[in-house]
């Protein structure tokens, strides 16, 4: 029987066709099967943000209840923007090296705080950090700082004492603001700014560097702002010109540092124990790397202990009776009595008083969860990437968490979120209770944790446990509306009016503590 050969040419064509439908069939369903990218919903635009610029903080709590994590988009990006813990912890900790201030934040902050850490990423950052937290953790550190903190809250509690003795109101912020640049003076650069007395400097020091945090604030939500800046005109034209006030000024304390430095140890003046001497003994002597660091020890501590105790101080005007209880407290830890002077309160605040002061750092976090000095802070995606919750986050995407609309979100600290309550961070035996960085951010969490959160501690503390001694405090009007003003920081638009009353049977202070507020 005859039998034609195989074609092997069809066999091998089919063969190749059935593979080529499986490779189709299989990449077709490999695509299927890929999920696709998910972006987090819409919430609004940068033009939302501008018409809300006045409430901002309050506008985005608004769309918090609404998402937990949302996106506002921007004329050519878009920012992302998180109360979610786990999203928080995974930015600024788990996935850190893809999130940092980026192009886009150190172009907007550059004209206030230069190439300081808070603007900085990579070998910039972690110079400086390494530098700060040695100086953050010296004993030295400490004890100078604790003895300036005493000796301006004392300064301060005379003032308050003048104003008590002749009933005049107390704008206590514009007095906080004026005693932490004094602290901070000090502190950092070993200089006694006594604006707290009526040094002219310091005041106008003061004012062109608040001034220059506000328009700052407002390069986030004005697209214009690069051509105002070129222009010159509008914002950026009152940014220019604070920024020359608050530069000239930082300069020619630098001048002054380096020049004493210079001289022979035996003709040097001054304590050793500021920061500004310390970087000087390191060989760092470049002004503008200097004048940048400082602005950013400045904004961190000044703004940032002076706003909280403002709030500080409007909770206890709301809630009186826990000034009572603070009192109490601060009597029994630093063994004092209704007899004790304004100098005898303040050098009985030592360490050992201020840590058995848990109440009153209970009423101080508290205040930091409704009023967090920074209310908002933003980083920048340097590669595509998905958070925890599942949703894409594209390289070049801004992504910012809120400690502002976290403090007020019922799924993070229940049904009482909005309510001031210290005892929440307190435990049965009334012991503070520390809360994870990602619930509560007013220090941030992760590497970029704040490296002053004790020192900011320790200053607020002194200041309150002082005050709360010596004077019972009450608003000035009680319906006069307490708003913030939109910055970098927390302040209180238009100051804080408050009524003290003595409670020290030693009533007033000296003459020269009769200064006009």
């Amino acid at each position: 029987m005859n039998m034609n050969p195989p074609n092997y040419s069809s066999i091998v064509a089919a063969l190749a066709a059935i593979l080529l439908a499986s490779i189709f069939k299989f990449a077709l369903t490999k695509k299927n099967q890929q999920p696709k990218k998910k972006y987090h919903p819409i919430a609004g635009t940068i033009f939302h943000l501008l018409y809300h610029f006045r409430r901002f903080y309050d506008y985005l709590t608004d769309l918090t209840h609404k998402n937990t994590t949302f996106r506002i988009l921007y004329l050519d990006n878009v920012e992302i923007y998180t109360s979610d813990p786990a999203n928080i912890e995974y930015f600024l900790k788990t996935n850190f090296a893809n999130y940092g201030k980026g192009s886009y934040h150190h172009d907007v902050l550059e004209a206030l705080l230069g190439d300081g850490i808070f603007t900085v990423d990579g070998e910039k950052w972690r110079h400086q950090r390494k530098m700060s937290s040695y100086e953050f953790s010296t004993r030295n550190l400490r004890d100078f700082s604790a003895g300036v903190f005493k000796a301006n809250a004392a300064k301060l509690a005379h003032l308050i004492s003048a104003a008590a003795e002749s009933n005049q109101i107390v704008e206590i912020q514009d007095l906080f603001m004026k005693s932490a640049l004094d602290s901070v003076f000090k502190v950092v650069l070993g200089v006694d700014l006594e604006s707290m007395r009526g040094a002219d400097g310091g005041g106008q020091f003061s004012k062109a560097f608040d001034d220059a945090s506000e328009m700052t604030t407002l390069r986030y939500v004005d697209v214009t702002w690069p051509i105002k800046k070129f222009l010159n005109i509008g914002s950026e034209y009152t940014l220019r010109k604070c920024m020359k006030v608050v530069d000239s000024f930082v300069y020619e304390v630098i001048d002054s540092k380096i020049a004493q430095a210079r001289k022979p140890q035996h003709e040097s003046q001054g304590s050793k124990g500021d920061i500004l001497s310390r970087f000087l003994e390191t060989n760092e002597t470049d002004p503008k790397y200097l004048k940048d660091i400082i602005l950013s020890f400045i904004i961190a501590g000044k703004d940032t202990t002076a706003s909280t105790l403002s709030w500080f101080f409007y909770m206890m005007c709301k809630h009186p009776h826990l000034q009572e209880k603070i009192l109490e407290q601060v009597r029994c830890a630093a063994e004092l009595d209704e007899h004790s002077s304004i100098d005898d309160i303040a050098s009985s605040i030592t360490e050992a008083a201020l840590d058995k002061m848990q109440f009153l750092h209970a009423a101080l976090t508290e205040t930091l969860r409704l009023y967090p000095a920074v209310p908002a802070d933003g980083k920048m995606c340097f590669a595509d990437d998905t958070f925890p919750d599942g949703f894409s986050v594209k390289k070049g995407n801004l992504v910012s968490y809120i400690p502002y609309s976290m403090g007020r979100m019922k799924s993070l600290w229940g049904d009482d979120a909005e309510e001031f309550k210290p005892e929440r961070w307190l435990d049965q035996n009334g012991v503070f209770q520390q809360q994870s960085p990602f619930k509560f951010t007013a220090f941030q969490g992760g590497p970029r944790i704040c490296l002053g959160k004790e020192f900011a501690y320790r200053q607020m503390k002194v200041f309150a446990s002082v005050l709360l001694t010596a004077f019972s405090f009450k608003l000035a009007d009680e319906s006069r509306p307490v708003n913030y003003r939109p910055m970098l920081t927390l302040q209180i638009d238009g100051g804080l009016h408050l009524i003290a009353a003595f409670r020290t049977k030693q009533q007033g202070g000296s003459a020269s503590s009769r200064l006009p507020l």
